[in-house]
């Protein structure tokens, strides 16, 4: 099949769905497919492992607490149809399919099989709210609905009720739950607490910061390490005023480097207050292995089972994630148990798995296509109306 991967965001920017997209026209590749990618963008990408087409210059608009680099110019309109003109593609897939301005546009002029995934989930959506009679027009051209979770179902049935296809987000399994070598500068015998994310306030680290003060009380030879892409200054400023020790902070890890920090942990944390769709941190560190405290938010439970692959608290409570965190530190059994149920669970989300899913779904969408051509064909060839 040949298959055109359309995400509305800017492709020099990692960010979850660009993360999505990647692998799966990786596996679409190695599977004898040819995807072909295409994104907002300045510049020509860099030649990847399919090709990849840049359409319209991205600006920075706040979404949900992050920062969507996307185009909103008109002019890509002539871009797409052009585009579209010289591939004969089998399927259309846009990804966040309303979000401006290259899915809608891709959706107004393509032929082809559409299929659409919707990847977010918030607690309410501005463009949905009041651009939704605009929308419809280009919801009836999709001849399929992807959500990559329940929580990303429940958030887009609000607006545009109807089926959408569950299918999840995959994870790089084989790459976590590799062997990598645990960092020596934290392999002195302390418990160490491990956080992954963005220094966004959505991620929850303040919630986790006061907890370490808890912890630390209760379990004093503990370690917190942070890692993600980006500033933590404020963060790091919340620990000296708190007067906590052995916090350790590790910004823009490469991808290679980041198996090495759960290999070194001994309990993940995710202390996130919401607008997560899936647990993509969560099921990383599941498949190497790792015990988890998160917070109980739908991305999350969707993922997680309370007291089998980690434990679940209320969001925004400090104290209640300081507990359940001592609980898992004072009980080394219990969180090697944890991680074994962790790596059974998260070899469901594993790309393979997940790409085969995609590709039957659209074989299933071709199929129906066809048929209702056949019939379409067979009602106008007959005057005789039934």
């Amino acid at each position: 099949m040949k298959v055109a991967l359309v995400s509305p965001y800017d492709w020099s920017v990692s960010g979850g769905v660009n993360n999505h997209i990647a692998p799966l026209a990786a596996e679409f590749v190695r599977l004898g497919h040819e995807p072909h990618i295409v994104a907002a963008g300045a510049k020509a990408a860099k030649p990847g492992i399919c090709p990849i087409t840049t359409i319209g210059r991205p600006i920075p608009l706040r979404v949900s607490g992050s920062v969507a680099r996307i185009t909103l110019s008109l002019r890509v309109a002539g871009r797409v149809r052009k585009f579209l003109e010289e591939h004969d593609f089998d399927i259309v897939h846009v990804h966040e399919p309303f979000m401006p301005q290259l899915p809608i546009q891709f959706l107004r002029y393509s032929t082809a099989v559409n299929v659409g995934t919707w990847h977010a989930a918030r607690e309410s959506n501005f463009v949905y709210l009041y651009g939704r009679r605009l929308i419809k027009r280009w919801a009836t051209k999709l001849d399929g609905k992807i959500a990559v979770s329940s929580a990303a179902d429940k958030h887009v049935q609000k607006y545009f009720p109807g089926y959408y296809n569950i299918i999840p987000n995959g994870v790089d399994v084989e790459h976590f739950a590799r062997v990598a070598a645990p960092l020596p500068e934290f392999e002195d015998g302390k418990l160490n607490v491990l956080f992954v994310g963005r220094p966004e306030k959505r991620k929850g680290l303040k919630y986790l910061v006061r907890a370490f003060v808890g912890v630390q009380r209760e379990v004093p030879d503990t370690r917190l390490i942070v890692v993600g892409a980006g500033k933590f200054d404020r963060y790091e400023a919340a620990v000296r005023n708190a007067r906590l020790q052995n916090v350790r902070f590790r910004a823009y890890v490469p991808f290679d480097e980041l198996p090495r920090y759960p290999h070194t942990a001994h309990v993940f944390c995710a202390p996130n207050t919401g607008f997560e769709s899936q647990g993509i941190v969560l099921l990383e560190a599941m498949a190497a292995g790792m015990p988890i405290v998160a917070s109980n938010i739908d991305g999350f439970a969707g993922v997680l089972t309370h007291g089998v692959e980690g434990l679940l608290v209320t969001p925004e409570d400090a104290p209640a994630l300081a507990s359940a965190l001592v609980d898992l530190l004072r009980d080394p059994a219990r969180r090697q148990a944890m991680g074994e149920r962790g790596r059974e669970r998260a070899q469901h989300y594993s790309w393979d798995r997940v790409s085969q899913r995609v590709l039957s779904y659209y074989e299933r969408l071709i199929y129906e296509r066809r048929m209702l051509e056949r019939e379409q064909g067979a009602a106008a060839a007959d005057p005789v109306v039934s």
